[in-house]
């Protein structure tokens, strides 16, 4: 594996107690029904969107790395996919959680669009890997 990759994959491994403090907080809210959480289903919704997002797609760039140390790719091409990949666990569930900050809210904010931007990221990262592993 290259320097890069390794140092991406440490970067991820170390955001995954993260990933588990969000779903232990979660686990909370819902057994301490804490207001804001239970009470607002747009919230709590999209909160566990953010959580479930992080997750799969943490996982999901580490096993990315490995394929795009292996692709044909230039150098330069490769850092691009790498953080198009990695960016993705980073902006959906940012999009998630900050777009329903406040307890109050019950419609998401502008800043749904992070999640958006995500989307287009890992889209745009795996689909030039995948071209490139052809």
């Amino acid at each position: 594996m290259s320097p890069s990759t390794l140092s991406t994959a440490g970067v991820l491994l170390i955001t995954v107690p993260g990933v588990a403090y969000g779903g232990v907080t979660l686990l909370t809210y819902l057994m301490r029904n804490v207001p804001g959480y239970n009470d607002n289903p747009v919230r709590r919704g999209l909160w566990r969107a953010g959580h479930a997002h992080a997750g799969v797609l943490v996982l999901f760039s580490l096993v990315a790395l490995l394929y795009i140390d292996a692709s044909p790719l230039t150098d330069g091409m490769k850092t691009l996919v790498r953080t198009l990949i990695v960016a993705a666990p980073i902006l959906m569930p940012l999009g998630f959680f900050l777009s329903v900050v406040r307890p109050s809210d019950t419609k998401p904010s502008r800043l749904i669009w992070l999640t958006f931007a995500g989307g287009l990221s890992l889209a745009a990262g795996t689909l030039t890997l995948g071209v490139s592993l052809l």
